[in-house]
């Protein structure tokens, strides 16, 4: 059976319709335009095709997968991420998708799996976090909020921050799909670091233009740089995620020798 679906929202407009193309094995998800809004390899559906969403994990250098809380997802897409976290980790999944059209296409076409450790709820992504009954619901919260045109989150100000960091609770990461050469960067940035006190990590930007930005919620964080490194060795051996690389990248930040978000 499907995981549980909670309450719907009114409709999405045609705009929103999902449309499907494929490529070489690789099947894709789209709002009627051709930006690519999620993908998924045919013969691996676990795998995370799109560069971007593999360094959404990011935060398994920092955190391991939670035991008893869930892994939180704003924003579905062809449903990789929730894939890669029910196949690898035994945390349960928690996802907000406003577009029920979109939660549709994932089952029919993009093989997301049926798991009692999958809730998808269909809400908008700036009242669930504001609603207290999810405070401390989600140490992870990865967000990847785009609308057809894929160009700039539609959920990016302050007070949605602050809203996603209680439900971090008290210690946790969240982790925002941004597009570094856009208008929206800089503000995201900004209201970011606001409500997360500029405790801020950002990956290099891919060729595709994504930037991934991790903030970081709890007690300071200070790591010898050689004890990231060797982490991000763990990380990828275990989940088959080029998590050295992006130690390598995050190295840079180091003051005397050690990393401090």
């Amino acid at each position: 059976m499907p995981g549980r679906s909670l309450s719907r929202v009114a409709g999405p407009s045609e705009l929103d319709q999902p449309t499907i193309s494929e490529a070489d094995g690789v099947r894709y998800l789209h709002f009627n335009t051709e930006w690519i809004q999620g993908a998924m390899r045919m013969s691996d559906p676990a795998e995370l095709v799109l560069e971007y969403t593999a360094q959404m994990m990011a935060w398994l250098l920092f955190l391991d997968p939670p035991r008893e809380e869930a892994i939180g997802l704003l924003g579905l897409g062809a449903g990789s991420l929730a894939r890669f976290c029910l196949k690898h980790t035994r945390s349960p999944v928690a996802v907000v998708e406003w577009n029920h059209k979109v939660t549709g296409a994932c089952y029919m076409f993009f093989r997301l799996p049926g798991s009692s450790r999958l809730m998808i709820e269909h809400e908008d992504a700036g009242v669930w976090v504001a609603d207290p009954v999810n405070a401390g619901h989600c140490p992870v919260l990865m967000v990847d909020l785009y609308d057809a045109q894929a160009r700039g989150p539609v959920r990016d100000s302050a007070k949605f921050y602050r809203d996603c960091r209680r439900v971090l609770g008290d210690t946790g990461i969240l982790v925002v799909n941004l597009f570094g050469d856009h208008d929206s960067f800089p503000r995201n940035i900004d209201n970011l670091g606001a409500a997360f006190n500029g405790r801020l990590a950002m990956l290099p930007e891919i060729d595709a233009g994504n930037r991934i930005v991790l903030a970081f919620s709890g007690p300071p964080i200070a790591i010898p740089a050689a004890d990231l490194l060797a982490r991000a060795e763990v990380v990828e051996s275990t989940y088959g995620l080029p998590a050295r690389r992006w130690a390598r990248s995050l190295v840079g930040d180091a003051k005397d020798g050690v990393i401090r978000y």
